[in-house]
Parts: C-alpha cells; structure tokens; sequence
C-alpha cells in the first residue's frame, strides 16, 4: 500500500494489513483528525490531580461539574483539584473472538485498535503517560510511559485479531482497580458481550475517570438486508441461522448507555459502517456531562 493511505471511514483498511510505517502513518492523521477542533485534556486528562468534590456556588465552571457526587446526593457539586500532575491513560482494548465478527469491511476489532492507537497517541502528546491493556485471554505486560516505542510495541501485540479468543474483560478491569496506585483516566474499548463487563466498569469507576466507547456491528442491530445469514458465536463456537433483521437484544441506538448513565460513565455507541471521526471528536468535546452517547 503507497503512502496515500484514505483514513476516511469506509476507506480505512484493517491494521493488520498494513506494514508498521504505514500502521504509524494512519495512527497519526487519525490522531490529528481527533484533536483538531476538540479540547483533549476533558478526554486525556487535564495534568491536574483531583483532591475533592464541594457544593456548586454560582459561577463555577460547568466543565468541572462532578456528576457522579451529583447524582448521588441530589444536589450539584464541583471538583476541585490541587496538585499538577501527569494523570495515567489507561485504554483497555477488548481482543475477544466476538469483536472479530464482522458483517462489515471494518471489524469492531478494527476500530478499536484504530481508536487505541490513536487515542493514546494524543494522550501521550499531551503528556500523558499511556498503558494500554488487553481484554480478552492474550497477555500484555505493560506499563504507563510517555515512551512511543511501548506504545508501538503494545499495539502490534494487539493489532492482529484472534477469532478464538476468550473474554477476560472484567478480569483485566478488576486487575487494574487492584493495581493501580493513582487516579487515571481509563478508556474502554469493547462491544461488552462480556456478561461481567457493566459491574467492573461501574467498579473501576469508583477511583478512576472512566469512558466507555461500545462498538456495534450492524447485523447485531437487526440491519443486515439479506434475507437469511449462517454463522457461529465467536466465542462459543455455537451454530445458528438467523434472518437479517433479527435483533439480539442490543439495542442499535442506545447500546448499554442506561446501565453505564446510573455510574455517571461517558459512553459512546460507535457502529463499524460510520464515519467515526466526527463521533469520537463530539464526544471528547462533550466529556464530562455524565452518560453521553
């Protein structure tokens, strides 16, 4: 593939069809393309360390509302922060076989990886050390660094899909509650077929600033205009035959948004056949509002 690689969605081909330099060329415009126009650090983190939430006075900046506080008491309160502070971007990338099934050119699976790469591209641009993590059964050991290099490294471990792969979504959610030493923004990535997946991000939620980005492809929303389709669970193996507009109790417009809105999570229901750009550039703009998608 020469250099003039269309970033633009439906164009964007699979990662793991691409040779490093052009992985790296396409994680870059798609990096540019995310943060042009958009304020990052309400996505990324702002480098300030949070220290309390108090009671809302007139004046006080929206942005800073603490919506989780909010919710819970009935009235509005604010964050306030101390201490400048490289805050942690830690983006958990679902690898498991059902992400790989696709009806579409671009896998769920696809677009993640493109997201991560991207998404931690700008964090560390803003100098946020970055760790990414693996959410299905494939090992990834890895750090928070501002170093390129392990991000590089941490996706080509990830960029080439497994179909077989199992969940362990949850199980790397509960790991990093339980691992990590300070506050960070996490960023998920995932269709969140995982049955445990909600109760660990709304754990994770607890001590961490934390957005959901759910991935849907079309033939779970019933949107398929063929008559019949054959197929196998990803992660069971388990055959079926299906019409193609059958729905799979995933709701195409809404996704999980009401069971993650109850713990103030971001969200953002993303479907592998749209230009995703503007979606992912209006949700960092609009972070921070409790349960947007």
């Amino acid at each position: 593939m020469g250099a003039a690689v269309d970033v633009t969605h439906p164009s964007l081909p699979p990662p793991e069809a691409l040779a490093h330099h052009e992985f790296e060329m396409v994680v870059r415009r798609l990096a540019d393309d995310l943060a042009h126009g958009a304020d990052a650090s309400v996505f990324v983190g702002s480098g300030l360390e949070y220290a309390q939430s108090r009671p809302y006075s007139a004046g006080d900046p929206i942005q800073q509302m603490d919506w989780k506080v909010s919710a819970r008491t009935g009235e509005p309160y604010i964050k306030q922060y101390d201490t400048l502070k490289r805050v942690p971007v830690q983006i958990v990338l679902d690898t498991s076989g059902s992400m790989v099934a696709t009806s579409t050119r671009l896998s769920k699976y696809h677009l993640a990886v493109w997201l991560a790469a991207a998404l931690g591209t700008v964090a560390q641009r803003r100098m946020s050390p970055v760790r990414l993590l693996s959410g299905g059964s494939r090992s990834l050991r890895s750090t928070a660094s501002l170093s390129r290099n392990i991000l590089r490294q941490s996706m080509d471990a990830l960029r080439h899909p497994d179909p077989d792969e199992q969940t362990r979504l949850a199980e790397a959610l509960d790991m990093m509650r339980a691992t990590s030493k300070q506050r960070s923004v996490v960023i998920v990535l995932s269709d969140l077929h995982d049955p445990d997946a909600i109760d660990a991000i709304l754990r994770i939620s607890h001590g961490h600033d934390t957005a959901v980005i759910e991935l849907q492809d079309p033939a779970e929303a019933g949107a398929l205009a063929a008559g019949f389709l054959r197929g196998s669970e990803a992660e069971t193996g388990a055959q079926f035959l299906a019409g193609g507009k059958t729905r799979w109790g995933i709701d195409p417009e809404e996704g999980r948004r009401a069971d993650l809105s109850r713990g103030g999570i971001d969200h953002l229901l993303l479907h592998t056949d749209q230009n995703f750009i503007p979606e992912v550039r209006r949700f960092i703009s609009e972070r921070g509002q409790g349960g947007r998608s």
